[in-house]
């Protein structure tokens, strides 16, 4: 129980240090250049913390699901006076998109400083090739019930061909060597529990004998040789991470995924959680994915979002440097963050209904 406990507990931790990130990049770009920020809040609900600075407040909400970073532009109660240069709405429009965008950076560079840290923490991947193609399951309705064959069993060799070993290359020779015997008996060199031993295989008319084959590899991590493996290793976390974020989003757009493959804060917290329970070095891959998805998303050109305020000066920009009616931009920020808020609370039911059904185990059959 406990160990679900702190799971939970680093899965929301995660989750608030990348808006930690994202809101401290919109912070640190203002006040580099000099902008004035009112307040800079992480969490939502009641205040358990409060910290008044020189010039901006620090808040910390009991719910630390979100955040934002707050100007003086935006309180009508507050004493600058509305001309003055350091005001965020006084300032040039690359100024501006500087601040907007920073947050989106932040996560970015977040996640490929993870990617890097993992190398570090963990070592390099390694893995070493074993001999055979592994068994890792026998369906009961296959030809290879009652031969012998078991999961956990390791395929050395079939007929008399050279002897295999655990590649990819070598598995797709056994699967051709299965699917060309369709109704002929196969004979196979199998080690069973460190014996070596003969058994026969007939395949249907398919050329299927019902088992599940992978390449018989073992995996391990060792310690970095120098500071350049850490950097390659880095690299292809972080390609491997953009890569799995752009085909969630190509699912998606395709209509491969729906919105039962959609996940909101507490479907990320409890997929997060289940795979800190079961190795914790996982957490680097799942927070350097959420925070690359936490900026694409936010980069998109939607109101409420960062990418709807650049859109905004994009707009300012092609108008000669005249913003858009500031009612109109409310009324346009309102209805997205309305629009956001309804979505939310869809995927937050959604993912709190399949928790309760699933026992707690989200994606569970």
């Amino acid at each position: 129980m406990l160990t679900k406990v702190f799971a939970v507990l680093a899965a929301v931790g995660v989750l608030a240090v990348l808006i930690v990130v994202h809101e401290l990049g919109h912070f640190l770009a203002a006040r580099l250049q000099g902008i004035r920020v009112s307040r800079f809040s992480i969490g939502f609900g009641q205040t358990l913390l409060r910290w008044q600075g020189r010039e901006t407040e620090f808040v910390l909400g009991a719910l630390p699901l979100g955040g934002y970073v707050g100007f003086p532009d935006d309180d009508p109660d507050s004493k600058i006076p509305p001309d003055d240069p350091d005001l965020l709405k006084n300032r040039p429009i690359l100024h501006r998109a500087i601040v907007i965008s920073a947050g989106v950076i932040a996560n970015v560079v977040f996640a490929y400083l993870l990617m890097l840290g993992l190398p570090l923490v963990s070592g390099i991947p390694e893995t070493e090739v074993l001999p055979g193609i592994a068994v890792s399951k026998v369906r009961p309705t296959g030809t290879a019930v009652g031969t012998g064959l078991a999961a956990g069993d390791t395929i050395l060799a079939f007929g008399t061909a050279p002897r295999l070993q655990g590649t990819e290359a070598d598995l797709n020779r056994l699967r051709s060597a299965i699917e060309t015997s369709a109704n002929r008996p196969l004979r196979l060199t199998v080690d069973h529990a460190g014996t070596e031993r003969i058994l026969t295989v007939t395949p249907d008319a398919k050329g299927k004998i019902g088992v599940e084959l992978h390449p018989n590899q073992k995996f391990f991590r060792r310690p970095a040789r120098d500071l350049g493996e850490v950097l390659k290793a880095g690299n292809n976390g972080f390609v491997r991470v953009w890569a799995m974020t752009f085909e969630s989003f190509r699912m998606l757009t395709s209509g491969r995924a729906g919105i039962n493959d959609v996940a909101g804060p507490v479907g990320i917290v409890a997929m997060t959680a289940n795979l800190a329970e079961s190795d914790a070095l996982s957490l680097f891959y799942v927070a350097a994915l959420i925070s690359v998805n936490l900026a694409i998303i936010n980069i998109l050109p939607l109101p409420a979002l960062d990418g709807g305020h650049l859109v905004f000066l994009l707009v300012e920009a092609v108008r000669g440097g005249k913003p858009l009616p500031n009612n109109l931009q409310q009324r346009v920020m309102q209805t997205g963050l309305v629009v956001l808020l309804g979505l939310a609370l869809l995927l937050i039911f959604k993912d709190s209904l399949m928790l309760i059904r699933t026992g707690g185990q989200l994606g569970a059959p």
